[in-house]
């Protein structure tokens, strides 16, 4: 489990195909203390270390993980939000993640607000996933908080740390984001779909 507090900024520094899956190699400052089997968020998406070596880790993306993340449109060079799991004893200071992300969404609006920022995020409602005003969602593995959150769209502000110490930093108009749908939203809606 995770929380949507980003710990670093990995760097892709290799990417390897080896028929559908794809592994990557990842530079960061927590990757020296990253252990073998480990599970760690990567862009909110739970991944497994399967090989480490001094700052450098490496990971491996399925076919099924590549087809439902953005983790299929990364190239080497990129940033990637890292995160490893929450320990029992610490401060739970974001929000329920599960590192399973939901569906991707697309930036449709990037607007800067004077010392802020407000990105808007479009996504497929088909899968009858939803976001609540004011409530709490994942985007590439960070936590936020929902802003005009609408059928098939949210608002997400963000303040000038966030901007520095994430990825969003490369997230333009026409960007695909990892989503992860707040647990408990998710569980509620279910029970509600059950009941009808």
């Amino acid at each position: 489990m995770f929380t949507g507090i980003i710990e670093t900024l990995g760097v892709v520094k290799k990417i390897e195909q080896e028929q559908t899956n794809i592994h990557l190699y990842i530079e960061s400052s927590i990757s020296p203390e990253l252990k073998i089997d480990q599970s760690v968020a990567h862009n909110g998406v739970c991944l497994t270390v399967v090989a480490q070596d001094n700052k450098i880790h490496k990971v491996t993306a399925i076919d099924e993980t590549l087809s439902k993340t953005n983790l299929k449109t990364i190239k080497e060079g990129d940033l990637m939000n890292m995160e490893r799991c929450t320990q029992a004893n610490g401060r739970f200071d974001g929000h329920i993640v599960q590192g399973h992300v939901d569906q991707t969404a697309f930036c449709i609006e990037k607007e800067d607000q004077d010392g802020s920022w407000l990105f808007t995020f479009q996504y497929d409602p088909s899968k009858s996933n939803i976001t609540v005003e004011k409530g709490s969602v994942t985007v590439n593995g960070i936590s936020l908080t929902v802003v005009n959150s609408k059928a098939d769209r949210f608002s997400v502000a963000i303040i000038p740390y966030t901007i520095e110490h994430t990825n969003l930093k490369q997230v333009e108009i026409g960007s695909e984001v990892n989503i992860e749908f707040d647990i408990v939203g998710k569980y509620v809606a279910k029970i509600m779909a059950l009941r009808d």
